[in-house]
């Protein structure tokens, strides 16, 4: 069968196969991810914001959040209070970084959306609810700053 070559179609088509123009030096770019991005900078924000509420929760009172026995990561209220409280902070910086198009941001923030969700699956039995919410919010932001390729890190 003979193959013949794309006829030029439509502004901003690449002919008969469908495919768009694409950087050859990027890539296939998903529109998910690079949406994602963006969604990734304001969800880390989000979770910084939580986390500075779950810190200040944790030290101004030892009964907002349960207490828990014979547990092997077991820290006062307080303790895990002051860790929310600058893990906050820090994610918050991140989370504007990303959405400022900082360079340093994206993977900085890879490596503290990990952190949190180590810090959230370990403060789990403490609360449940809003440990699960932040490790889904970390998930998904380590995802779609690993996935997207319009600005690769070198």
């Amino acid at each position: 069968m003979a193959h013949s070559a794309p006829t030029p179609g439509p502004a901003g088509s690449s002919g008969s196969s469908g495919r768009r123009n694409v950087d050859p030096e990027q890539g296939d770019i998903n529109p998910w991810a690079a949406s994602g991005i963006v969604f990734a900078g304001v969800l880390l924000l989000v979770d910084g914001v939580l986390g500075v509420i779950k810190g200040i929760s944790g030290i101004a009172t030892d009964d907002v959040y349960a207490h828990v026995r014979n547990y092997t990561f077991k820290f006062d209220v307080t303790s895990w209070g002051w860790i929310h409280l600058i893990l906050g902070i820090v994610l918050g910086i991140v989370g504007w970084g990303i959405l400022k198009g900082a360079g340093w941001a994206r993977a900085t923030g890879v490596v503290l959306a990990a952190v949190s969700l180590v810090i959230n699956f370990i403060w789990l039995p403490y609360q449940p609810v809003w440990a699960i919410i932040s490790i889904a919010i970390d998930v998904f932001v380590i995802w779609a700053l690993c996935t997207d390729r319009s600005k690769a890190v070198v």
